[in-house]
């Protein structure tokens, strides 16, 4: 069983919604596991937080910061023999955890399981979010202004395949296609089932690679079921399927390099439904990978 340092990214930076950054804290307190190395607890500086939509580049400059504090902090667990599982937070600040583990791996696939494609430029952004662009960062398509701080390889989009993607744009959807990303719908999950879709993801993701990055959005889980997220995103997967992504990513912990749970909300959640969600799959994670 691998040690497991636990990175708390406090951060919702990268979206217009306030609460994200709250969620990692509420997911680790009171957290005690025989296989958790540490808790690292990051914080943004969300002072004067940036909301207006017309704003292509919200909280450019206090994003980055946070980012390159979170890269630095997984590279170091990673040189100290540590299995790095960042807990968000926004998306955005995956820039830094796939980046700091491509950086020590060389060469990695991602699957990104999510509603959103989250692979916006900032010429293609309608919402000028950055949790929006992070996947089209992290695969060098989008390099301005997010990655200055790596540099060490990035994601190939041939082994990056989205999982319960189901509210893309349509500019996103043309950047995508271009880049040659695969997409499982989630009408794909429910047709063919999490299992079968999770192991054609993998062999993707991890051919003629050293293993792969995993990040997990809760807001790829139906928000009536799964409510505490920022960006919601309505006919999503039911948590049968969530759960069994969770199995599938146990089943291939030997490929997995790194690992990120993010966007959970509390000040979105209803009766604490997606904190009991979020926390079973954290807790299952730690207890088998």
């Amino acid at each position: 069983m691998r040690k497991i340092d636990i990175i708390d990214a406090c951060t919702d930076l990268g979206v217009s919604v306030d609460g994200a950054a709250l969620g990692p804290e509420i997911l680790t307190e009171d957290f005690s596991n025989e296989n958790v190395g540490n808790i690292y607890i990051l914080h943004a500086d969300e002072d004067g937080k940036e909301k207006e939509k017309d704003n292509k580049k919200k909280n450019l400059k206090k994003l980055n910061e946070f980012n390159i504090e979170l890269y630095n902090r997984v590279l170091k667990s990673i040189d100290e023999k540590k299995f790095p599982l960042t807990i968000g937070g926004d998306h955005s600040l995956v820039i830094a955890s796939a980046l700091a583990s491509i950086k020590k791996n060389q060469n990695l696939g991602i699957i990104w399981i999510d509603a959103h494609g989250d692979y916006n430029t900032f010429k293609t952004t309608i919402t000028g979010n950055i949790h929006g662009l992070p996947l089209a960062v992290i695969d060098g398509y989008e390099k301005m202004y997010l990655a200055d701080f790596h540099n060490g390889s990035f994601y190939n989009p041939k082994n990056t395949v989205i999982v319960g993607g189901r509210d893309i744009d349509p500019l996103e959807q043309e950047n995508l296609k271009d880049a040659g990303v695969t997409v499982f719908t989630t009408e794909e999950v429910h047709e063919k089932g999490m299992k079968a879709v999770m192991e054609e993801a993998v062999k993707i993701a991890c051919d003629n690679t050293n293993g792969m990055h995993i990040s997990y959005d809760l807001d790829v889980i139906d928000p009536v079921i799964c409510p505490g997220v920022s960006v919601p995103a309505k006919d999503g997967i039911n948590l049968e399927e969530a759960y069994e992504a969770v199995d599938q990513i146990i089943k291939y912990k030997n490929k997995l390099k790194s690992l990120d749970l993010v966007e959970y909300n509390p000040l979105r959640d209803i009766d604490s439904k997606t904190k009991v969600i979020a926390k079973t799959i954290l807790e299952s994670l730690i207890n088998n990978i």
